[in-house]
């Protein structure tokens, strides 16, 4: 079975093949960085993150671009109101997002743009969307784009143009032809600090942020592309602009394949900061191990949504422990996945569907309860081979069950040692109170016929 990944721009399955064989190319719209990462932003970055390590174990080579947008109005109001520079901020809110999703194993990309580095090339297109009358100067030194002029505009939202003009909720008086329009170029304020404006043929100013993903994409991976992958939130109006600039700049599509992930929630509501219902990776992990967020991130499909709540990251610890319980079991041997061999099978062809974690996971706990019956080291190390790819299982089983209780690890087989010794004198009592002790400590026992097993509580 190949390859099938879900398009929005189609609206359905298509079986995926990249331009140049054997190697993709793929950019994601990364942060806007004015402060720490949150949830939501963990699970896009996740999200992809799993598409490129399953992309790699597909045996594709891959150049993976996750941009940030370092100049924008968030960005200019934060710097300003703790009196530095956008610089100093956006290095410091970069180097914090570096430290957050590494802790969570999210692997760096190929290619980390920053907008700023971009804005020849992002003035590059402006001018060739003037040439080409999609672009116009304002009286307000603003140039935008005069999207009635784009045939193709509406068809990543599915929506026409008239429906679109209907959901404006405010007429625009800022130098607009049409509400619809979007800037390209802003001119500067006299009110903005200085390292936020850019000498351009329109004058002092600064990129609009959809103009910042087209030349950056266009940039670093071509005029055309493999996959575009972001958030949801991103499909109207951000990506549906950068298609009205790239392809009205160049005249070719811009990506063959749109991948969006879906919101995190809470209390039915989409994790936002503008809701303030927003939980920092950093908070976070200050509860929970990165690990167990991780596999909470994974284990829904990427274009669901993902309720967050404390009870969903207790559960995904727990089911945690299962699997490294099979692995503390048995010491996993050294293997080469054959993706013949009925389990990798299974696993291969649930990723190969959409990237189907939920159904590759299930695989994940099948092959944990055949490690348990079997106790076969070639088995475990096909768990940990599978779980690799997802970037699960990597870690030493007894650190992990272990996390959560002060007790050494000798200290606690001597309490197993001493119930076993009073089960079997029937002093059943004593046995209880050893259990019961050990549990008072974060230490949960499990008994089976080969003996007695324990993990940390949650």
């Amino acid at each position: 079975m190949s390859l099938r990944i879900y398009n929005t721009l189609s609206r359905e399955l298509e079986e995926f093949s990249p331009l140049q064989p054997g190697r993709v190319r793929m950019y994601v719209c990364g942060m806007t960085v004015y402060d720490l990462c949150h949830i939501g932003h963990a699970r896009m970055m996740m999200a992809f993150d799993v598409v490129q390590r399953w992309l790699r174990a597909s045996d594709y080579a891959v150049t993976y671009v996750r941009n940030i947008t370092d100049i924008d109005d968030k960005i200019i109001a934060r710097a300003v109101q703790r009196g530095i520079t956008i610089r100093e901020l956006t290095d410091e809110v970069i180097a914090g997002m570096h430290e957050d999703i590494g802790a969570l194993g999210i692997e760096p990309p190929t290619i980390e743009p920053r907008a700023t580095e971009y804005v020849p090339q992002m003035l590059g297109i402006i001018e060739k969307l003037e040439k080409k009358g999609l672009a116009y100067r304002s009286d307000n030194g603003d140039v935008n784009y005069a999207v009635r002029k784009f045939p193709g505009y509406g068809k990543l939202s599915g929506k026409s143009l008239d429906e679109l003009h209907a959901g404006e909720r405010v007429a625009v008086l800022d130098g607009k032809q049409d509400p619809l329009d979007f800037v390209l170029w802003k001119a500067a304020k006299p009110t903005e600090p200085a390292d936020a404006k850019w000498e351009s043929a329109y004058g002092t100013g600064r990129p609009g942020w959809h103009i910042e993903c087209s030349a950056m994409s266009c940039a670093t991976l071509g005029e055309t592309f493999d996959i575009h992958g972001g958030g949801a939130d991103l499909q109207f109006p951000h990506h549906e602009n950068e298609i009205a600039q790239s392809e009205g700049a160049n005249g070719q599509p811009l990506s063959r394949f749109w991948v969006h992930n879906g919101f995190v929630r809470v209390d039915n509501e989409k994790m936002s900061k503008s809701l303030g219902n927003f939980f920092t990776i950093r908070e976070v992990l200050q509860k929970y191990d990165a690990e167990s967020l991780r596999f909470f991130l994974v284990r829904t499909h990427y274009r669901s949504a993902l309720n967050y709540s404390d009870a969903h990251l207790d559960d995904a610890r727990n089911s945690l422990k299962r699997l490294y319980t099979a692995l503390d079991l048995v010491a996993p041997a050294e293997v080469m996945i054959d993706w013949t061999q009925p389990y990798a099978a299974r696993f291969k062809a649930a990723m190969d569907e959409d990237f189907g974690t939920p159904e590759a996971i299930a695989v994940l706990f099948e092959l944990a309860g055949e490690v348990n019956r079997t106790k076969s080291a070639e088995t475990a190390g096909l768990l940990k081979a599978l779980a690799g790819s997802l970037g699960l299982l990597q870690g030493d089983p007894r650190a992990f069950l272990r996390a959560g209780t002060t007790l050494d690890e000798a200290t606690i087989q001597a309490q197993i040692d001493a119930r076993a010794a009073a089960k079997a004198a029937k002093n059943f009592a004593e046995a209880d109170r050893i259990r019961n002790d050990l549990l008072a400590q974060g230490i949960v026992l499990k008994d089976s016929p080969t003996g007695t097993t324990w993990a940390a509580a949650q």
